[in-house]
């Protein structure tokens, strides 16, 4: 399986959540996280700890010889048009984190204009940074993207600072000593599982078909 994590604007948790998937789909199997951000802030994180996956650029990733049950890509912010069509197409799906406030919420039309093309079932928009209460701007813009028939995570990410001191460290959020660390992780956790029943419930969908196809002999 190959994730794609990507966003049009920085500050929105795009390597933080490519981060933490790889750590919730490594436990699923071998994963590899390739960072092909310039800012290579993926393998800083790496650099600085220690992860239970490796981090490799997108040059030394197509070198590798052991094959990866999962990959997660941690891309380029503000891609061209062209490349978010390609990266689409390219990954079983595209994460597309964003922050409830209104700049995000700007580059994610944006992002979704340049998808228009894109079957929605190949990209999900995952709000992070949620304030706590009593904002309720997580569940207003989670509204907001539902009103307007977009694929949406049903979890969202909390405001933890304990994110901050997992990048820090090196290391995911549920190795870090802080009071809300599991909390995040299981936000994290949440969001992963709702990964696996997509690609799920899109093989039975493909098997299906599969199944139909001899009729069309008849």
């Amino acid at each position: 399986m190959i994730i794609t994590v990507a966003s049009f604007k920085g500050g929105v948790g795009k390597t933080t959540t490519a981060i933490h998937l790889a750590a919730f789909l490594q436990g699923q199997g071998e994963t590899l996280l390739i960072d092909a951000d310039p800012n290579r802030s993926a393998l800083g994180w790496a650099e600085r700890g220690e992860l239970p996956f490796p981090v490799l650029n997108e040059w030394d990733a197509g070198a590798i010889a052991k094959p990866h049950q999962n990959i997660v890509i941690d891309t380029q912010a503000r891609p061209t048009s062209r490349d978010l069509s390609t990266l689409a197409e390219s990954c079983d799906l595209l994460v597309l984190p964003t922050t409830p406030d209104i700049l995000a919420l700007d580059a994610l039309v944006l992002t979704i204009k340049y998808l228009k093309g894109i079957s929605t079932s190949h990209y999900r928009i995952l709000i992070t940074s949620i304030p706590p209460k009593p904002s309720k701007a997580g569940e207003e813009v989670k509204k907001l993207l539902q009103e307007a028939n977009l694929p949406v995570f049903e979890q969202g990410i909390r405001r933890f600072a304990a994110f901050q001191k997992a990048a820090l460290q090196g290391k995911p959020v549920y190795d870090i000593k802080d009071a809300r660390a599991e909390l995040g992780w299981q936000d994290y956790k949440t969001v992963g599982h709702e990964i696996l029943s997509l690609m799920e419930n899109r093989a039975l969908i493909v098997d299906s078909k599969e199944i139909l196809e001899p009729r069309d002999f008849f």
